[in-house]
């Protein structure tokens, strides 16, 4: 007999993808399977990524060879196939995951000290993407001036932000309740660059988890990529994700989007977005500027405000292949 069933793609390595499926009445329902994606996807460009809703195919030869909870023996996926990648919400490409619901951008106080740009890069990403961006900074204890003033700021932008201190446990249990309240079934990934603390602050979130950490280099100031690879971990209704970290975004390499939609992810210029002197008002430099005015004002923030320059200057000298 031949079976269908839907489930979350919660791992991959080296072809080989880890599927929880849904609850049901079919032989594997609520079990994890294993599987190798048909070629098929290669020939579409179509890559299965952690994330991925995905509908899966086997028959009762297959659901024999599962006997417990790891791949059969010959490393084939046990005779489940994944037939369908099911529409995505979103998917990025750092990290490598689909159907976000939560983007944890983790980031020091200290050591290694904060790159505010390619934070709030990351949090333009999220926005375009539809997901809700969480700043959360780490390490408060070697510096809990600087990361009171980092969390006011991007409160005052209009975020749900967070100050932490794995080592003290200090600021972890509001995080938690955050995550016990307010996820619910979507996912959530940590993402932000090497060394700022991601692997402690989830073992200190959900020790089970035991996921392994790295040291900082002292002369570098920056950590070694503990995390190899992308993985969903459940947690309540939805699921948490540890991500490779990473020190830079690329917004020529990587075409998220263009110029004229950045203003539209920088949350705390929406109020004055249509007020502006100019019609066509990039909010650089013009006379009658209202977000300049705003700036001036102190109702935003400089650091904010810079990184949209950068981010600006950046998607103005990107290439346009559309146009090839």
């Amino acid at each position: 007999m031949l079976y269908e069933e839907q489930g979350r793609l919660v791992r991959g390595v080296g072809g080989l993808y880890e599927i929880r499926l849904d609850g049901g009445d079919t032989p594997l329902s609520g079990r994890t399977a294993f599987s190798r994606a048909k070629g098929n996807f290669r020939h579409a460009g179509l890559t299965p990524l952690v994330g991925d809703r995905v509908r899966v195919r086997y028959d009762d030869i297959a659901a024999s060879r599962y006997t417990g909870q790891e791949p059969p023996a010959n490393d084939d996926g046990g005779g489940v196939v994944i037939a369908e990648i099911l529409p995505r919400l979103n998917a990025l490409i750092r990290p490598p995951m689909a159907n976000i619901g939560v983007l944890f951008i983790a980031f020091a106080a200290a050591q290694p000290a904060p790159a505010l740009e390619t934070v709030d890069k990351l949090i333009a990403i999220a926005e375009y993407n539809h997901i809700e961006p969480i700043p959360v900074i780490s390490k408060k204890d070697i510096a809990p001036e600087y990361a009171a003033e980092l969390c006011l700021l991007y409160r005052n932008a209009g975020f749900t932000a967070f100050t932490v201190s794995s080592v003290e446990d200090d600021g972890v249990g509001e995080l938690r309740a955050w995550i016990d309240c307010e996820l619910g079934e979507r996912i959530a990934a940590f993402a932000g660059a090497s060394g700022v603390g991601k692997s402690t602050l989830l073992n200190a979130l959900y020790p089970k988890l035991s996921l392994a950490t790295g040291e900082i280099s002292r002369k570098i100031e920056r950590g070694r990529h503990t995390t190899r690879r992308v993985e969903l971990y459940p947690i309540g209704e939805g699921f948490v994700a540890d991500t490779p970290g990473f020190s830079m975004l690329d917004f020529v390499r990587f075409d998220f989007f263009k110029k004229e939609d950045l203003p539209l992810v920088m949350r705390e210029f929406d109020p004055y977005l249509g007020t502006c002197r100019y019609t066509k008002c990039t909010h650089t430099k013009e006379e009658g500027c209202a977000v300049l005015a705003a700036l001036r004002e102190g109702k935003i923030a400089p650091s904010r405000h810079a990184s949209f320059l950068s981010m600006y200057e950046d998607l103005r000298h990107k290439h346009d292949w559309s146009k090839k």
